[in-house]
């Protein structure tokens, strides 16, 4: 299969799509809760995917078998975010327990566990491998190093939205790193998005709180942020939003380049394609759709859901 789409949200299925037509190949059961997240391994032969309190890992080639060939268990809470890691060896992910754990998997057990202390919304691997980047409801971005199995740096960002934490913090919704690693991103549910280069976020300046090289709302004001990630070819970042749109920023300027606004309810997810020309978004209008990103216009719709999509997961790449 050259392009593997998936789909998930509250219906306890797991869709697959055939991308370019919009039919449902192949439906997979998640009777155990709501999915949260998907990810589909670089090689194209396993769909891991994140519920309640579950991780759940399915062959991809192998529809005939509908059951899962590794069940991860430690989490206690919503798993609200993973990924894996470049050559497939292992998986990380983030959970509302608090904690982010790393799994070696040839077992069903994490292999590490960071305490981020607070309910974690998202997770991402930098492109060195090396550091995982964590995003919590306590409103910090913690960067967690791999080799010494350290938290080597603690970032609050100044946040001028009303708190969402006890610690009068505004919650963190997502992170990301792009992939030539020279622009770390965090946004908050209110719909503010700040940037870092990597190399200075993980330098601690006499304890001052790094200042980020970009701060902007993505969103109108009273939006939800949803969910926030760098293009492949690192020059656009989209988010997603309560405010039934998609919004695409250019990484250079941080101006807004593109709204995508043909969903009918809030969109929760987004995924670009490997040559960033296509994007995917997920809603609560149970739908994904295919953008065409240089002609701002959907070109396919997948409808075969019966409550909220909420997750996506796409992987077209030629390697």
């Amino acid at each position: 299969m050259s392009v593997i789409l998936a789909t998930a949200g509250h219906d306890d299925k797991i869709r697959f799509w055939e991308a370019p037509s919009g039919i449902c190949s192949r439906i997979l059961r998640y009777a155990d809760s709501q999915v949260n997240c998907l990810k589909i391994t670089a090689d194209k032969q396993y769909l891991a995917a994140g519920g309640n309190p579950h991780i759940r890992m399915f062959e991809i080639n192998n529809s005939s078998n509908q059951n899962p060939i590794l069940c991860l268990e430690g989490h206690t809470g919503n798993v609200t975010s993973m990924g894996f890691q470049r050559n497939g060896r292992y998986l990380y992910s983030g959970s509302e327990d608090g904690t982010v754990k790393l799994w070696d998997l040839r077992s069903p057990t994490f292999s590490r566990s960071f305490d981020s202390k607070g309910a974690v919304n998202s997770v991402a691997l930098h492109p060195n491998q090396g550091e995982i980047i964590s995003g919590d409801q306590n409103g910090s971005i913690k960067i967690f190093d791999l080799g010494s199995s350290k938290c080597i740096n603690d970032i609050v960002p100044d946040s001028h939205s009303s708190s969402t934490s006890p610690q009068g913090r505004v919650s963190i919704q997502s992170v990301d790193v792009s992939d030539d690693a020279r622009t770390l991103v965090a946004a908050n549910n209110h719909a503010e998005v700040f940037a870092w280069n990597p190399r200075d976020a993980t330098l601690k300046e006499n304890d001052e709180p790094m200042r980020p090289a970009a701060k902007f709302r993505a969103h109108a004001l009273g939006a939800y942020l949803l969910h926030a990630k760098i293009s492949p070819d690192c020059r656009h970042l989209v988010t997603t939003s309560s405010d039934k749109t998609a919004r695409l920023f250019d990484t250079t300027t941080w101006q807004l380049t593109q709204t995508l606004s043909q969903h009918k309810k809030w969109v929760w997810d987004a995924h670009f394609s490997a040559d960033s020309s296509y994007l995917v978004t997920a809603s609560s209008d149970r739908s994904a759709l295919l953008w065409n990103l240089r002609s701002g216009t959907p070109v396919r719709q997948y409808t075969d859901h019966d409550y909220a999509v909420t997750c996506v997961a796409l992987n077209d790449s030629s390697t």
